[in-house]
């Protein structure tokens, strides 16, 4: 004790307590007791100013931040610490830089460091080494417990043997195995879970569809009693857990997880729970225990799972999208391999337009390859048809057990949440009636969870009614009549307006895994990879530029070049209308759209006197000149007496004035015009020359 100096009793003695993991502060009692009691001794030692600094307790001591130590080491720097009081030097630090970082500080302060054994002067070489060797065996004894527990826990996962914690659908067999859980209503969960998927391809899908049909799954919930079940609407990570963990495939597997340990502030930081690939598993058996499903529907769900993820792999399709556009995520790039993106535009965001980015990301330009969605599209289309046209009658068939099945799971869900709830009724019933009745604080709270159960069994005995009542649920002769008529002929039920796009696109990619595109001499060079290894070549053929599915019809804008060089836009709309001619959209002509046209197309507006220049009439005109009627001019054409020519119907006859002065066409007007029918009058009398 002629170590503590009347310097060190001016100071403050500073008890550090900690305790490694919160379950050792809420179990271990008896050794926060112990250290708490250090208080007592330090005053015993002659110190009246005692302080305790507790704020590591559930905290590491092997290199994790501390902020009790750092305080700690504060006051040590401050040079109000005359010792530090610690049960253990395992308490004080696990780790070599703690421990030698405090043993310094103390050193240059003069701090005293007291523990169970006796007290050191860290100023003293003796204390000194006797103290760094017991930092040294701190840090050496944690390392092997720490590589001992992990040998055996491994040792155990070899085997299979190791469960920490048991997955919903699965119950623990004493401690070394597991089975599936005897609750009927959990089983057919997690099975309804896997089903959906298999027909929805999507998590998200399924999820939107349980949440839909206020379907409950089944959670892990502690209280007071313990582990228990509990029935809650499923959230996404909840439905992703199940889909991607291989417990429920039948498989054991271990190391699925791992830590990243780096330096923050001059502090080790531990990251843990980032997930490892299949191949860095400490531990994987397959067909270990009883699974939900096989080993090979587990992989093709992980797969279906990873290819609907677009952000995390430019060579995914990608999850199904809202969307016209059929071919959205099967596309890549014949150039560059790069996957095409969809662009929407058009009145309604409906007209779908494909392109790649790889030029513009390689080089900062142009798209690599850009063209329209709607010829393609339909090309597709009629291929899948032609492959699926064989198992038409049967699709029909899987259409009608799909619907009937998908009634029959919720009215089975239901079925089931009933039946556990009329047995939790009875269970709170009996205790109900197990207490005394004159104990109103018991029996009153007993009463009201039996109302709650009872209340619960009520609406779903009411839903369960509606759902059986319901004939929506049930086939009608001409609905499956009409099912079958379009499953014989699936051309006609691909173009029906009540299929959605959504259901065409799951249709695509149940057939095609890619397309792989490529534009060649204005044609689209189509490479489609079929599901199961098979490869098509298809030929479509691509707009040029400035086409699209809008453009007025090439014989309009001949016969528009025509009439421009002969009228007016105003008198070339009445010509088109006459005619029958629409726009690309299916309207008809004004002037402000032959002008739209005509600036499109490049082609000049009429010039007054134009056609005069050029020696052409009309056939009002030519009616003038030769002192006719317009009717005699259209009859001296049709004989042949007079050249002219008619674009189309309804467009104007275009003559050349020098025909007019032909003798031969004259006399031929003259003839008609002196060949005039007599009048029917019979006082009409008729001058003879």
């Amino acid at each position: 004790m002629s170590k503590i100096a009347p310097e060190h009793l001016a100071r403050q003695a500073v008890v550090y307590i900690r305790q490694s993991t919160a379950d050792q502060v809420a179990s271990n009692l008896e050794s926060k007791r112990r250290q708490y009691g250090l208080a007592d001794r330090a005053r015993q030692l002659g110190w009246s100013d005692v302080a305790i600094i507790d704020d590591d307790l559930g905290r590491s001591g092997g290199g994790v931040a501390r902020p009790g130590f750092e305080k700690l080491l504060a006051a040590i720097c401050d040079g109000r610490v005359g010792a530090v009081v610690s049960i253990e030097a395992s308490r004080l630090a696990r780790n070599g830089r703690d421990w030698h970082t405090l043993l310094e500080f103390c050193g240059l302060v003069g701090t005293l460091i007291a523990d169970e054994d006796g007290v050191y002067d860290p100023r003293h070489p003796n204390d000194r080494l006797l103290l760094g060797m017991k930092g040294t065996m701190s840090e050496m004894e944690l390392s092997v417990l720490r590589q001992r527990s992990l040998e055996a826990l491994k040792q155990k996962a070899r085997r299979g043997e190791l469960f920490m914690t048991v997955a919903i659908g699965y119950v623990r067999i004493g401690n070394n195995s597991i089975a599936k859980d005897p609750d009927r209503r959990i089983a057919e969960a997690i099975t309804l879970v896997f089903a959906k998927f298999t027909e929805m391809q999507s998590v998200r899908q399924v999820h939107l569809w349980l949440r839909h049909e206020r379907i409950p799954l089944p959670a892990v919930a502690y209280g007071t009693e313990g582990r228990r079940i509990e029935w809650k609407l499923p959230v996404y990570n909840t439905l992703l857990h199940i889909l991607t963990n291989p417990i429920y495939a039948g498989a054991y597997a271990f190391g699925r997880t791992g830590s990243r340990v780096s330096i923050e502030a001059g502090r080790k930081k531990v990251v843990r729970g980032f997930k490892k690939e299949r191949d860095d598993w400490e531990v994987l058996i397959p067909s270990h225990h009883e699974g939900y499903l096989s080993w090979a529907d587990y992989e093709r769900n992980l797969s279906l799972i990873a290819d609907n993820a677009n952000g995390k792999n430019p060579m995914s399709r990608g999850a199904l999208r809202r969307g016209e556009a059929l071919l959205a995520g099967l596309l890549r790039c014949g150039h560059c391999g790069r996957k095409l993106h969809v662009a929407y535009s058009g009145k309604d965001g409906n007209t779908g337009r494909y392109h790649c980015q790889g030029g513009f990301i390689n080089h900062g330009g142009d798209r690599c390859i850009s063209f329209g969605g709607m010829r393609i599209d339909r090309e597709v289309g009629i291929e899948v048809i032609e492959r699926l046209q064989p198992l038409g009658i049967e699709a029909a068939l899987a259409a009608q057990a799909v619907r009937s099945r998908a009634s029959e799971d919720k009215r089975r869900h239901l079925e089931l949440a009933l039946e556990q709830a009329r047995y939790e009724v009875g269970h709170a019933r009996r205790q109900y009636d197990a207490v005394d009745p004159d104990n109103r604080l018991v029996a009153a709270e007993l009463e009201k969870r039996w109302n709650e159960r009872l209340a619960i069994v009520r609406d779903l005995e009411t839903e369960l009614e509606g759902l059986t009542a319901s004939p929506a649920t049930e086939l009608t002769p001409a609905y499956r009549e009409r099912l079958m008529t379009l499953g014989a002929d699936l051309q006609l039920a691909w173009t029906r307006p009540g299929v959605t796009p959504e259901a065409r696109k799951r249709i695509v990619r149940t057939l095609i895994d890619e397309i792989i595109v490529r534009v060649e001499d204005n044609a689209l060079n189509l490479v489609i990879r079929w599901h199961g290894g098979d490869h098509s070549a298809l030929k479509v053929r691509k707009n040029r530029s400035g086409q699209h599915r809008w453009s007025a019809a090439g014989e309009t804008i001949d016969l528009v070049r025509v009439l421009a060089r002969q009228m007016p836009d105003k008198a070339i709309a009445s010509v088109l209308n006459r005619a029958g001619k629409t726009t690309g959209r299916g309207n008809g002509w004004t002037q402000s759209r032959v002008c739209s046209l005509r600036s499109h197309n490049a082609i000049a507006t009429y010039r007054e006197g134009e056609r005069r220049e050029r020696g052409e009439v009309t056939l009002d005109e030519a009616a003038a000149v030769l002192s006719v009627s317009p009717s005699t001019v259209r009859r001296l054409i049709k004989d042949g007496q007079l050249a002219a020519s008619q674009l189309c119907k309804g467009a104007p006859w275009i003559i050349k004035a020098a025909d007019l002065e032909r003798a031969d066409v004259k006399s031929a007007a003259t003839a008609r015009r002196l060949r005039r029918p007599p009048s029917g009058d019979p006082l009409q009398k008729v001058l003879e020359l």
